[in-house]
């Protein structure tokens, strides 16, 4: 019996061996499977390092494995945001300005990018040396009215922006594995010191221009005057021209009126002429001595006088025969 027992006792300490054993496995297998199995998310990189050099580097997402003693860095491949602090630079006509960018940045090459910078921290460093250089020397190569002018033929930040970005671009691609999708102008003033110095030019400029436009103005205004003035010239020429050639068309309708109503009444049109004469030759207040024959008193002294029938009468004088005339 107690053979018996004794190989019972075996028996199970032998299945709980097996067991530990089977659990011990199983436990190890675990652990290696979370030390060599990791997963990449769509918005990362990866790279996976033995004793600090890359050995393999993801791009894609999904799992993948590594060996116990690989060590994983992700990187967030998304664009970022980094705005330097501001800096002061000297435009090509040495006047001072503080200026300050934005650059969108992502991780574009992960092996270079982890060789250089490690980090997203280091990343932002590199970054703004390179936007202090490239815009320093943009807005050292433009005037000021590059940046800040109204005037759509002189303003060109947009365009220096864009060969900031490339030239940007192109060396942290370079150096860093950092590709640069824009830089954009965050800030552009005047350092406090100069501020009153600048605005005064500015608003002198800008006098200058007012100035211009105002002179530019009056000799436009001269010039529609002149024209004006000239048109009015030629209408009114025109206009006394029609008004001397109807005049002369009336004068010459009168005459021949006249000279109609002359062949119906001679002796009617001679009494009219003589009454006007008679009214119009010596103002009111002179005195005039005639002879009693006179053409003037010829109706005082003979109401026929002016007569057809009495001109044939009278002589080739023109006088009244001497038996018809009457004292005054």
């Amino acid at each position: 019996m107690k053979g018996a027992h004794v190989a019972a006792q075996g028996a199970a300490d032998g299945r709980r061996l097996a067991g530990a054993a089977v659990v011990g496995i199983v436990a190890l297998a675990a652990i290696l499977l979370y030390l060599c199995l990791f997963s990449v998310d769509s918005s990362q990189f990866a790279i996976v390092t033995a004793f600090g050099r890359p050995v393999q580097v993801i791009k894609q997402p999904g799992l993948h494995f590594k060996l116990p003693f690989h060590r994983l860095h992700l990187f967030d491949n998304r664009l970022s945001a980094f705005t330097p602090a501001s800096s002061e630079f000297l435009t090509v006509e040495k006047t001072a300005v503080v200026a300050a960018g934005t650059v969108l940045w992502r991780v574009g090459n992960p092996q270079r990018f982890f060789e250089t910078v490690f980090d997203s921290a280091g990343a932002q460093s590199r970054v703004a040396d390179i936007l202090f250089a490239e815009l320093g020397a943009a807005i050292g190569r433009n005037p000021l009215g590059a940046f800040v002018s109204t005037d759509q033929s002189v303003y060109r930040a947009e365009a220096i922006l864009d060969e900031v970005t490339a030239k940007c671009r192109e060396s942290a691609a370079r150096d860093y594995g950092i590709d640069i999708a824009s830089v954009r102008l965050q800030s552009f003033d005047f350092p406090k010191q100069n501020r009153e110095r600048v605005y005064a030019r500015m608003a002198s400029e800008r006098g200058r221009i007012s100035m211009r436009f105002r002179s530019e103005g009056e000799e436009e205004g001269a010039k529609i005057r002149a024209a004006a003035d000239r048109e009015r010239s030629q209408i009114l020429s025109e206009a006394s021209k029609v008004a001397q050639q109807r005049r002369g068309e009336g004068e010459g309708a009168a005459a021949h009126i006249y000279a109609q109503t002359l062949t119906r009444g001679p002796e009617f049109y001679r009494f009219l002429r003589t009454m006007e004469a008679s009214r119009t030759v010596l103002p009111k207040t002179a005195t005039l001595v005639l002879p009693v024959d006179s053409e003037l008193f010829g109706l005082l002294t003979h109401s026929t006088y002016f007569n057809a029938a009495a001109s044939a009468e009278r002589g080739s004088s023109g006088r009244l025969p001497a038996r018809e005339r009457r004292a005054p």
